[in-house]
């Protein structure tokens, strides 16, 4: 029959009521700190672009928020090319945080998301505690922006270029110098490559973030054996793997800091492709999930995560999303 929905059995038409009928019971709202979001679903930074680009795809008011690429500043050109290898079902990146600096954002990619009506978290990021700084006093008026995911994944010039996330105390410094210059809440985007995420974590909450983003990407590198050198242009910089592989890695990060740190606000991203994958990270202790690396195969990757959340809980007899959080804790 023409106009049957691919597994359903149904027509457009139908189908539509029978999702309104189903999921109007199924209450998905969420808070992270103290920002109220209608759905625990975001696009992960350095995946759906600086702008309204997945506005092509779907309806940004859809998603719970969005997170934009992660901006420094001033221009950053990012890494040589190539920039992205495939790792089975995963990615590795050098892209090296191209981006084209707040200011220029703010003038140009922030009006046209004000406009698609999405919920913006900005995610900033420098190579000092003081880039950080002036990113986060640049962002402090604007407006449409819910909250600011600092991304502490990234190189320290002054220590010799180890990541601000493998250091508590570098952690701390940059959060609270964050929150010395600009008033929205604070999200704390941490690295998995460390002995205890744990630690890190509490670090950043100390120093008040509002919620940590669990995890970045896992150090990586590719070999073109052939070349007899690293695939990527970043060259014995290696790169960042994401996407399938990282998932577990993800789950683990999660559930520590939810244990270690019961009340903390939680944002679970790492592999998520599917409405169980966001779940698992739910019921081991995140609070919202972002999707990611999938955006690339998929650009309605992060609806169709949504849209599997709501009927995962459906068929389960979920009525509220807050009573999976956390549950695999017993």
């Amino acid at each position: 029959m023409s106009g049957r929905s691919e597994g359903t059995g149904l027509s457009g038409r139908f189908r539509r009521a029978w999702r309104a009928a189903v999921f109007d019971d199924v209450d998905l709202a969420v808070r992270v700190g103290s920002v109220a979001l209608p759905n625990p679903i975001m696009t992960a930074s350095g995946t759906g672009g600086h702008s309204d680009e997945l506005g092509a795809y779907f309806p940004l008011t859809a998603l719970g928020a969005i997170v934009v690429k992660s901006l420094a500043p001033e221009v950053w050109p990012g890494n040589p090319s190539p920039r992205v290898h495939q790792s089975g079902d995963s990615m590795i990146n050098s892209v090296g945080l191209q981006g084209p600096g707040v200011a220029a954002w703010m003038e140009e990619d922030l009006p046209r998301l004000a406009a698609a009506g999405a919920r913006v978290v900005a995610s900033i990021w420098g190579r000092r505690t003081e880039d950080f700084a002036e990113a986060a006093a640049m962002l402090a008026g604007a407006s449409g922006v819910v909250a600011v995911e600092v991304n502490v994944s990234c190189p320290n010039i002054e220590d010799r270029s180890r990541m601000f996330a493998h250091d508590p105390r570098a952690t701390a410094e940059v959060v609270a110098a964050v929150g010395e210059h600009c008033p929205l809440p604070r999200w704390a985007k941490l690295s998995p490559n460390v002995g205890d995420v744990a630690e890190v974590a509490g670090a950043a909450l100390s120093a008040g973030a509002e919620a940590v983003t669990l995890v970045n990407t896992v150090l990586a590198m590719a070999i073109d054996v052939e070349r007899r050198a690293p695939v990527l242009g970043s060259g014995s910089g290696g790169g960042g793997l994401s996407g399938p592989a990282v998932h577990p890695v993800a789950v683990r990060a999660v559930f520590d800091v939810r244990a270690a740190f019961p009340d903390a606000a939680i944002v679970g991203v790492g592999g998520v492709r599917t409405g169980v994958d966001a779940v698992e990270l739910i019921m081991a202790g995140a609070d919202a999930v972002q999707v990611g690396t999938a955006t690339f195969r998929d650009p309605r990757a992060p609806l169709r995560v949504l849209e599997e959340v709501e009927s995962w809980c459906a068929r389960h007899g979920v009525r509220r999303l807050s009573e999976l959080q956390g549950v695999a804790h017993g």
